[in-house]
C-alpha cells in the first residue's frame, strides 16, 4: 500500500472482450508501470464474449487518472469506469479454517454469529468459515479470529456494482 498520504483505495472495473491473453495485458499494464493490483476478480458477464475485471489499487488522483487512460487504451477494453467515484456497493468473500477446541469454540461461534459469516465446515479441532462483506468487514473478523489461530485463508478478491439510481 503506497505511503502517500493522498493515495487512497480506488475500485475499478473494466469490461474486456473475453480473449485469451486479454487479462495479462491488463496485469501486465499494472506490472509495467511499477503500479500494484491489490485485488482482483474476474468472470464472463452475460455476454460470453465479455468479461468484467473488477480490481482494486490504491494512488493520488493524479496515478489513478493515468491508469484509467492506459486501460481505456488498450485494444481489448470495451469500457472503464472507477467505482470510487460513484455510489456502489462492494464485496468480498473469505474461506478461513480457524483452530476451534475446548473452550474457544463457543467464542469462534459467537464471533460468527455477530459477524454474519456462515460455518461451511466442522472437525474436532476446527471450524470454516464462509465470510462476507465488504473490505473492512473481512479484516474486523480476520482480525478477531487471529487470536484462535488462523490455519488457513482464501480471498475472493473485491467485486462491485454500481447502485440503481433511487426515483
Amino acid at each position: 500500500m503506497p505511503t502517500d498520504k493522498n493515495a487512497r483505495r480506488h475500485t475499478i472495473t473494466v469490461w474486456v472482450d473475453n480473449q485469451p491473453g486479454v487479462l495479462s495485458r491488463v496485469t501486465g499494464l499494472f506490472s509495467g508501470r511499477g503500479f500494484n493490483i491489490e485485488s482482483l476478480c474476474v468472470a464472463e458477464t452475460m455476454d460470453p464474449e465479455t468479461s468484467r475485471i473488477t480490481l482494486v489499487s490504491s494512488g493520488d488522483e493524479q496515478i489513478i487518472e493515468q491508469i484509467i487512460k492506459q486501460l481505456r487504451k488498450l485494444i481489448n477494453t470495451v469500457k472503464v469506469v472507477d467505482l470510487s467515484e460513484l455510489e456502489h456497493v462492494e464485496r468480498e468473500m473469505a474461506l478461513v479454517t480457524v483452530k476451534a477446541d475446548g473452550e474457544s469454540r463457543a467464542e469462534v461461534l459467537r464471533l460468527v454469529e455477530i459477524f454474519r459469516c456462515r460455518v461451511v465446515d466442522v472437525s474436532p479441532t476446527t471450524y470454516s468459515l464462509e465470510i462476507t462483506g465488504n473490505h473492512d468487514k473481512i479484516g474486523a473478523v480476520l482480525d478477531n479470529l487471529k487470536v484462535h489461530g488462523i490455519l488457513d485463508i482464501v480471498r475472493s478478491g473485491t467485486m462491485a456494482i454500481q447502485r440503481s439510481k433511487k426515483e
